[in-house]
């Protein structure tokens, strides 16, 4: 039977799961997630679970933050003064705001919290310093 290896092209059913068990993400009542492996498509700790793997088969792997959204960084969180907000914007615990910087980037940032005077907003990605757990199905290999 064929193994899956890096270029190949592969469809995937997964569920993520924080610790707790709590389900963060499925593809379980959708398409098969395809992606090419070692193309960056996926995180990487998913595609390096992937590689070995045969059709059919089923693992379970628990994923460092190194190997899936990065580290926690205390410094991408920043709190604002209110007054700062344009007027059409009424900052609410869990607004996403994409925010241009002064190179013409853009960054993603969550509101945090939300006090008298002050908006907190944390630019990490909402699963970055996390392990996360991945049941994986290979599907098929293209």
């Amino acid at each position: 039977m064929t193994q899956a290896k890096e270029g190949d092209t592969v469809k995937i059913h997964y569920t993520g799961k924080f610790d707790d068990g709590t389900v963060f993400d499925s593809s379980s009542e959708k398409e098969p997630l395809e992606f090419v492996i070692g193309d960056g498509q996926v995180i990487p700790g998913v595609e390096e679970a992937v590689i070995g793997m045969n059709p059919e088969e089923d693992k379970t792997v628990v994923i460092p933050p190194e190997k899936a959204y990065g580290e926690y960084h205390d410094d991408m969180v920043v709190e604002v003064d209110k007054t700062k907000f344009p007027e059409h914007i009424q900052p609410e615990l869990g607004l996403e705001l994409e925010l241009k910087q002064e190179d013409g980037n853009s960054i993603f940032v969550i509101v945090t919290n939300v006090s008298d005077n002050e908006v907190t907003l944390d630019a990490n990605h909402p699963l970055a310093g996390k392990d996360l757990t991945f049941e994986i199905q290979l599907m098929e290999i293209a």
